[in-house]
């Protein structure tokens, strides 16, 4: 297969889900071996940044990839819909220090790399491809990221929350990129009810709210608490004695937090810098786990990359 570029550029616009502030975006077509780069416009000399595995400075509530003087976050849910769609090089330029958070998927990504359409850049595409299997292992989170032999990309993905009676454990299966738009690209972003404080209290999630995530109450906390956490996110008060997701849109599959997880996975992959041949096999992922494991693939195969 060729490598692919966008036929046009695009731009989006909205807020940062850990800043509030006001974010716009533009992703360019790229000459072919470019890879993908994400600009900085808002700073002087408007720097840019290498999206790659060892450039990612924090994993908590997203990816976080820079220097320590330049900085992007929440870059993973664009990452995805660009690998998933066959984007190979692309220039990513935002006045901001994250992307915007959008609905809390990828599906706005996808629409608009689907509206502007991919240019055949007539250059063989660069896989890397898994000969034999490894995994990362994290005793502490339980956290398992195995890849094997596949001649595609494919990921499978089980998460499990032993403590939630609504997440307890899920599992979302992609065998086929192409099927991205209409199983993977929906599914939002999900937090607990009882991280949200935490979060606050950490200066995140300055853009929350019940339009760009899976809010998920299962214990119950008094009404007052509960009254005053919806006047911090600016949303409506909700009874305290009522479990269960609180978004705006309904649940759009049972296994919607799975499938979110499975589509940072692919975005997370992303920076490992050339597209996968092999199948991920993911028990318990995350940012971190994500971010080892492409670390791993780096390392092992730094012949590829020098």
């Amino acid at each position: 297969l060729m490598q692919h570029t966008l036929k046009a550029p695009f731009t989006l616009e909205g807020k940062g889900l850990h800043t509030g502030l006001h974010l716009s975006i533009s992703f360019l077509p790229a000459p072919a071996n470019y890879g993908y780069k994400i600009q900085r416009m808002d700073l002087e000399g408007q720097p840019f940044i290498l999206p790659l595995a060892e450039n990612v400075f924090d994993t908590s509530r997203g990816t976080v990839v820079g220097t320590p003087e330049c900085r992007v976050s929440t870059i993973e849910h664009a990452m995805a819909a660009l690998v998933a769609l066959g984007v190979d090089n692309c220039l990513m330029q935002v006045n901001g220090p994250e992307f915007p958070i959008l609905d809390g998927s990828s599906i706005l990504y996808v629409e608009q790399i689907q509206k502007v359409g991919l240019e055949n850049q007539g250059v063989p595409r660069n896989y890397l491809e898994i000969n034999e299997p490894f995994e990362y292992y994290d005793e502490i989170s339980g956290s398992c990221l195995r890849v094997q032999p596949a001649d595609r990309f494919a990921v499978d993905s089980t998460i499990e929350f032993p403590d939630s009676q609504f997440v307890q454990r899920q599992s979302a299966t992609l065998e086929h990129m192409s099927d991205f738009p209409e199983e993977i690209a929906s599914a939002r972003t999900f937090v607990f009810v009882r991280e949200i404080e935490a979060l606050l209290n950490m200066g995140l999630i300055k853009g929350g709210d019940l339009s760009n995530a899976l809010v998920i109450y299962e214990r119950l906390v008094p009404q007052e608490r509960l009254d005053k956490l919806a006047d911090t996110l600016g949303v409506e008060h909700r009874d305290a004695n009522h479990l269960g997701y609180l978004q705006e849109r309904p649940v759009k599959w049972s296994n919607e937090p799975a499938r979110h997880k499975l589509l940072d996975i692919i975005g997370d992959m992303a920076l490992i810098g050339r597209p996968l041949k092999g199948r991920i096999i993911a028990i318990r992922p995350g940012h971190d786990a994500n971010n080892k494991f492409a670390r791993m693939v780096r390392a092992k195969f730094k012949h590829l990359f020098s």
